[in-house]
């Protein structure tokens, strides 16, 4: 089955392979889209763009809302979600889907409503924040004003409470720089936005706010990593709705990437504080004193003018904990793609997150809460190789870049997108610890167990845990015995030799230590059981 570029497929995805089912969609565009294309952009040299890559396929009553380039002349449809077939006639792309498939889009559905945020126009010039198709008017962001938008590339776009929040990075404006400055921002748009008046922001948003996310290492200097890549959906934490953001170092800094966890109170409080303006062109960006804003507060009942010259919060957004929860630096790609796992383990109870790096490539993390309840430690548990050569093709650094990143909890594997090929990697890999419980259980990984066959076994999230079976990680419980311990107590390494386990188990831990600046720190735990 042959179709190129512009084609989606419907795939069923059984827990040992994929299955392509004879269903597929090449293009909804017209033949004179693709000639007039290959005859103006010719003299660009972007023919390989004179086709239909799709930007935005999301699920909407029953069906497939589906938008794409169609060769420099988006359109957008609906389909039936089991025979693929078009359901209507198709409706124009622009403001939902980019021309460029290079330019980067978000879509979601919201009351009924599309948001969007994308570009209007070929050069990526105009960028926008849409709201389309549904009862309440068409509304967009102020066209070519910088102080609203400036070179923005989107990341991701979330529902929460009243409001839909853009996670996007841009240049900023507000630092006196001769160079240009990249941020990561949050902008915030109230769903029940009807827009302005016929003088000031007709048909353009009167809620629009945004502000800065920092995450960023304390110190005398903060370290910052302003390039956000990715974010999770919304989860619930320790009580918390909090979002995780994957975020980078520029390519002209010391490279590295870091995880940053925003509680979504702390940001929606950021929205009710000051706001940031620049009185001239010249003069640099200060608070706006809070008699200077007008009542009632904008972003509520809108103050238009107000609005249209200060959609920038002064405060940025703190990160939970202060710090980043993952942080890796000096390494030989970047992290790029984010997918987090909040049941992991027999009693869905632990975190894991999964990061795509540059050369194709997962590490995973478990996530530990700490006793503050704002901040976890992380534990690296892994890197696993995504990308598979013989089934990719050609083996390049282009070949290994990671398009997407997803969770199939129902068969408990990781989807990698890769430019030639969609490969899936198991969540987890006990059968290396198959025959060794105490790697099996020094592996910390939520996902595996120590089961009554002697084995490292996969943990199915629900499996009730017995007296059989050890999940693995358990060494976590027993680190209380470890401080009772002289440093003189150390016992050579060696693989756990195990018997058929019954109704209870004994557990003796030791430890070997290491001298640091005088300083005891434990190397590793030594468990044995009878």
């Amino acid at each position: 089955m042959e179709c190129g570029r512009g084609c989606y497929f419907l795939l069923a995805l059984h827990p040992s392979h994929f299955t392509l089912a004879p269903l597929l969609l090449c293009s909804f565009g017209s033949k004179p889209s693709f000639l007039s294309c290959i005859f103006f952009f010719s003299f660009f040299f972007l023919l390989g763009e004179c086709r239909n890559f799709i930007k935005v396929l999301l699920s909407q009553h029953g069906g497939l809302f589906v938008c794409g380039t169609n060769a420099f002349n988006p359109l957008c449809a609906n389909y039936t979600k089991d025979t693929l077939e078009m359901v209507g006639e198709p409706v124009s792309g622009m403001a939902r889907c980019p021309y460029d498939p290079r330019h980067a889009n978000v879509a979601l559905f919201a009351d009924g409503s599309l948001f969007t945020g994308t570009v209007t126009d070929f050069l990526a010039i105009d960028a926008v924040i849409y709201r389309s198709l549904g009862d309440s008017p068409a509304l967009r962001t102020v066209k070519h004003d910088s102080k609203w938008f400036r070179e923005p590339y989107f990341v991701s776009a979330m529902e929460w409470g009243p409001h839909i929040y853009f996670f996007f990075r841009e240049m900023a404006m507000e630092f006196h720089h001769l160079e240009k400055v990249m941020v990561s921002r949050v902008a915030r748009v109230c769903k029940a936005d009807l827009g302005g008046s016929q003088r000031v922001l007709e048909k353009q948003w009167t809620t629009f706010l945004k502000a800065r996310l920092n995450c960023s290492v304390p110190g005398d200097s903060h370290f910052y990593f302003n390039l956000l890549h990715a974010t999770s959906n919304i989860i619930h934490m320790q009580g918390r709705d909090v979002i995780l953001g994957l975020f980078s170092t520029p390519p002209n800094s010391i490279p590295g990437s870091a995880v940053c966890v925003f509680d979504m109170q702390q940001l929606a409080h950021v929205f009710e504080g000051r706001f940031k303006e620049q009185k001239s062109p010249e003069s640099i960006w200060t608070p706006v004193p809070d008699e200077a804003v007008p009542k009632p507060r904008p972003g509520g009942c809108a103050v238009l003018n107000f609005v249209k010259t200060h959609p920038l919060m002064d405060e940025t957004v703190p990160l939970l904990g202060h710090r980043p929860w993952v942080v890796k630096t000096m390494g030989r790609y970047q992290l790029t793609a984010m997918v987090v796992d909040t049941e992991a383990g027999p009693h869905k109870n632990r975190t894991v997150l999964f990061l795509g790096s540059t050369r194709g490539t997962i590490l995973k993390f478990l996530m530990i809460p700490t006793g503050d309840s704002v901040s976890h430690s992380s534990v690296f548990l892994e890197e696993v190789e995504g990308f598979n050569p013989e089934k990719c093709g050609e083996d390049s650094p282009q070949a290994r870049q990671l398009l997407s990143l997803s969770l199939d909890r129902t068969s408990h594997t990781l989807l990698l997108a890769f430019p030639s090929c969609l490969v899936r990697v198991p969540t987890s890999r006990c059968h290396l610890h198959s025959r060794c419980m105490k790697s099996c259980l020094a592996s910390r990984d939520p996902y595996c167990g120590w089961t009554r066959g002697s084995t490292c076994s996969f943990l199915r999230p629900g499996t009730s845990t017995s007296a059989n079976m050890v999940p693995s990680g358990a060494v976590k419980v027993l680190e209380s015995f470890i401080s009772g311990l002289n440093a003189r107590h150390t016992v050579q390494q060696k693989c756990i030799k195990t018997r058929k386990m019954h109704t209870s188990v004994h557990v003796s831990v030791f430890s070997n230590f290491v001298k640091v600046n005088n300083e005891s720190y434990i190397e590793e735990f030594i468990i044995d059981i009878y």
